[in-house]
């Protein structure tokens, strides 16, 4: 396979935002090239203590997402360690990207935060430049009063997807 990818778009969901205090609990991620088309995908639950999770997931966001936390605590339970999920998305890289490997997607800084504290030889992989969507959204938003209607299914495939789009949408406003 030649190794044409150029952004890897990554949506983590977690127990909170917190890197020191909280864990990943799933991972996607999609391959793209510059022009935004699929190259490769992967996804996978991580496993994370039911008493860390019970612990930390809790609060406003949880209780309004109550569906997703629940579907996430069981999922967890029959999901790999973080350790062999960062052995296949450290596979995943090295199979589709050259040298330069990019970070893209929606507040992608958060994300880098716990790739830093858990995946660390996935993140000696990472360019230190990425590219975040929510800098797109707060520009059009703010000066243009454009906004995307972007569906919050807090399910890191459909998230990291949904930041495709947006980005997509945003790249179409500007040309």
């Amino acid at each position: 396979m030649s190794k044409k990818a150029a952004l890897l778009w990554v949506d983590l969901e977690m127990t909170g935002l917190s890197p020191e205090k909280d864990r990943i609990l799933e991972a996607a991620v999609i391959a793209t090239d510059w022009d935004l088309n699929e190259i490769a995908t992967y996804e996978s639950g991580v496993k994370v203590a039911r008493s860390l999770m019970k612990r930390r997931m809790v609060g406003e966001f949880w209780e309004k997402n109550a569906e997703v936390r629940d579907s996430l605590m069981m999922e967890s339970a029959r999901s790999m360690k973080s350790s062999k999920v960062e052995d296949e998305l450290v596979a995943f890289v090295r199979n589709n990207f050259g040298k330069e490997i990019y970070l893209a997607g929606n507040s992608i800084h958060q994300d880098r935060k716990f790739i830093e504290k858990w995946w660390p030889r996935l993140n000696s992989l990472l360019h230190y430049r990425m590219l975040d969507v929510s800098a797109w959204k707060i520009y059009f938003e703010g000066a243009k009063g454009k906004k995307f209607a972007k569906p919050e299914m807090h399910r890191a495939i459909d998230d990291v997807r949904g930041s495709i789009e947006e980005f997509k949408w945003y790249l179409k406003l500007k040309s």
